[in-house]
């Protein structure tokens, strides 16, 4: 005889469009206004931190701030990477947390804030073509079109950044720190993409955490020089240690994260051209630091080419009719 009682097999209500939308539209706002202080905060305390202590410390703050999040969900659902799911972990943590914030840091002594954010801002174009390619987000032809534009604006700023920005002043910065910023532009780009896939098995902190402290270790032998700049920095100095490590990293990052999940990471990265303009003002009101005309020029032609990137082929008429047909 069959029971009477229904079993209820209704799944909880999904989560709308409009809501995922509007979360991971805030998680990115969050990230590109912390992520544009770190390049003020980099600037101000990089006198008193080489580039491979100030990446340990920032680090370290990181990962026991968040460390006070993960490890309690870890505790009760015991989500661990195992085997092969450790690889893509420690290559976005060796890449991403440690070799690019040392290359940053370094670049940062020689470059001025704004500089540096308009240079790391060809990484959205290097995620875009590479996740056409890995991720099969598509490759456009317009991509194309503004990547090359893009790489231009690149070209002026790194022009410009040789340049003094008034008569009678020094270059804003060398080859150098050029390099150094597009290297930590490709590190972030193809962390970028490894990390996309971690995103499907683990929440936003934990794949965060877990790569801040594998770029932690990997930092490890900068210990004694930290030490050593800890003791003979003022206290703001050290104050600004700890906020870049707790809001650009420890917050900025796992809001990133949590984006990433949600959106496709060519037009996420697309996003991070924000930045540069909210480090310019930042940088301008505590700084007073303005980048040359020409690196400004250089910026806005970046600018344009990703908005070129963004736009989508329209069918052509011939196209068209056959579809009528």
């Amino acid at each position: 005889m069959a029971s009477s009682t229904p079993t209820s097999t209704t799944a909880p209500p999904p989560t709308p469009a409009s809501r995922v939308k509007a979360l991971g539209v805030a998680a990115m706002a969050i990230t590109v206004v912390l992520w544009a202080s770190a390049f003020v905060g980099i600037r101000a305390i990089g006198p008193h931190f080489s580039p491979g202590s100030l990446t340990l410390g920032r680090l370290a703050i990181a990962a026991v701030v968040l460390a006070l999040l993960v490890l309690p969900q870890l505790m009760k659902s015991r989500l661990l990477p195992r085997g092969r799911e450790w690889w893509p972990i420690l290559a976005y943590g060796v890449m991403w947390f440690g070799g690019y914030n040392v290359a940053l840091n370094a670049a940062e002594h020689v470059l001025d804030a704004g500089t540096s954010a308009l240079l790391i801002n060809v990484n959205p174009i290097l995620v875009a073509i590479m996740a056409g390619i890995f991720l099969k987000e598509g490759f456009p032809r317009w991509l194309i079109i503004g990547s090359l534009v893009a790489f231009a604006g690149v070209a002026l700023i790194a022009v410009g950044s040789a340049q003094p920005s008034a008569p009678g002043e020094s270059p804003t910065a060398d080859v150098a720190g050029v390099l150094l910023c597009l290297l930590a532009a490709v590190l972030a780009a193809v962390s970028v993409i490894i990390q996309k896939p971690v995103l499907r098995k683990f929440p936003a902190a934990q794949a965060t955490w877990f790569g801040i402290m594998v770029g932690a270790l990997c930092c490890l032998p900068f210990t004694g020089q930290l030490v050593s700049e800890v003791q003979a920095a003022p206290p703001e100095a050290t104050m600004g240690l700890v906020y870049l490590g707790i809001f650009p990293t420890a917050i900025a990052f796992t809001t990133w994260a949590y984006a990433l999940s949600l959106i496709e990471a060519g037009k996420l990265a697309a996003t991070t051209y924000l930045v540069p303009g909210t480090t310019i003002l930042i940088s301008w009101l505590l700084l007073g630091e303005i980048p040359t005309v020409l690196g400004m020029v250089g910026g806005m032609v970046c600018l344009v080419g990703v908005g070129l990137t963004r736009r989508r082929t329209r069918p052509g008429r011939g196209a068209k009719r056959k579809v009528l047909r």
